[in-house]
């Protein structure tokens, strides 16, 4: 696929939630779609560009560009930002869309429906950012899971469920396509691409302060696990220490990040910091929870895995049916911490949908 064989759809449509299922399902088929025109503009050679495809294309959960998504529903009123989508182009569709052109300047006159036009593509514009935010952390989230099934690190041969990517591949190629995929995470937030509104140098400054440090930690953390590995008197403290960066870090940047994108206010960006935190604890809790209680089939990846490699886990430390206490009570504070500045309707919230969703999974 070529940049010019992508038909140009600029801009995308910004997803209302209804429900859990379809809005999950759109800002995926929306992901797919942005990873083909990333990976086209890129221009990689094989096969590389294989390899880039073949783990960015798998059966992941998209956990992360769903945060991105979720939280910029709640920020925006998604609904009403469709709504005048809708009302705007059924309007400039009729006949009486001639009216809005001036003859003698072939200019739109300055009448409301172009004051809202101008707002929507406004808008559009912020959900074009929002789209490189999500390709950004799933793409640095990716790169990760390469490096960590690396011979070198956790020489794990299955991941989504299906080989991974050095096996597939060979070493030297799944190193590269990590190391790409993580230039490419900090590129897309700036990079001029097809299907996407020219990004907002404002928002892509406020989103690279947000994500280059949590992209260090996430690095920083998976080197404290590996020190960690074989380790018997590791506290609570300690090991919360590592996962706030392995895991939570990036979890931070993804919820942070969409709500930039949103233009949250100060009061909400700290509601989201606090949620996230709990949200990132919670996540690989439940990681480690899944690792002795799921089977190799529903996980998409080798169970066990943190015994056989003596990594210290939360059910290590505290017994299964402990870390699942604590667990739902970190999913719980997290929910709390957004309620108060995001959530106008509890009922129908994407974030508070998607945090449920992640407490109900099995994989």
């Amino acid at each position: 696929m070529t940049v010019s064989s992508i038909p140009n759809l600029m801009p995308a449509s910004v997803p209302s939630f209804k429900n859990t299922e379809q809005f999950h399902h759109a800002i995926r088929t929306q992901l797919t779609h942005d990873i083909e025109v990333l990976f086209a503009y890129a221009e990689l050679p094989s096969p590389l560009i294989d390899a880039c495809r073949y783990v960015m294309t798998g059966q992941g959960k998209a956990v992360r560009p769903l945060l991105v998504a979720s939280v910029f529903a709640s920020v925006t009123d998604s609904s009403q930002i469709n709504n005048d989508a809708s009302d705007v182009e059924e309007r400039l569709q009729s006949s009486d869309a001639a009216d809005l052109i001036d003859s003698s300047a072939a200019t739109l006159t300055h009448d409301r429906l172009s004051d809202e036009l101008e707002s929507l593509l406004e808008n559009d514009s912020d959900y074009d950012m929002c789209r490189r935010a999500a390709l950004a952390v799933e793409l640095l989230h990716t790169y990760s899971l390469v490096h960590d099934d690396l011979p070198c690190m956790d020489d794990d041969e299955l991941r989504r469920g299906q080989p991974t990517c050095h096996i597939t591949f060979d070493e030297a190629t799944a190193l590269l396509a990590g190391d790409v995929l993580q230039t490419l995470a900090f590129e897309v937030l700036t990079a001029e691409m097809p299907t996407f509104a020219h990004f907002d140098a404002d928002i892509a400054s406020q989103l690279l302060a947000v994500f280059a440090p949590r992209a260090r930690r996430m690095v920083s953390g998976q080197m404290l696990d590996l020190n960690a590995e074989a380790k018997e008197d590791i506290s609570q403290n300690e090991l919360e220490a590592i996962h706030r960066d392995k895991t939570g870090a990036l979890i931070e940047a993804a919820m942070l990040m969409g709500g930039i994108c949103a233009g949250a206010t100060a009061l909400q960006r700290m509601a989201l910091q606090d949620c996230a935190q709990h949200i990132g604890l919670a996540f690989q809790v439940q990681d480690d929870i899944l690792d002795v209680t799921t089977s190799t089939d529903t996980l998409g990846k080798p169970a066990g895995s943190d015994e056989k490699l003596d990594k210290s886990t939360y059910v290590k430390l505290m017994g299964v049916e402990n870390a699942k206490t604590y667990a739902q009570s970190l999913f719980d504070d997290g929910r709390t911490a957004i309620v108060r500045e995001l959530s106008n309707n509890k009922e129908n919230d994407a974030l508070l949908a998607l945090i449920q969703w992640l407490w109900a999974r099995k994989k």
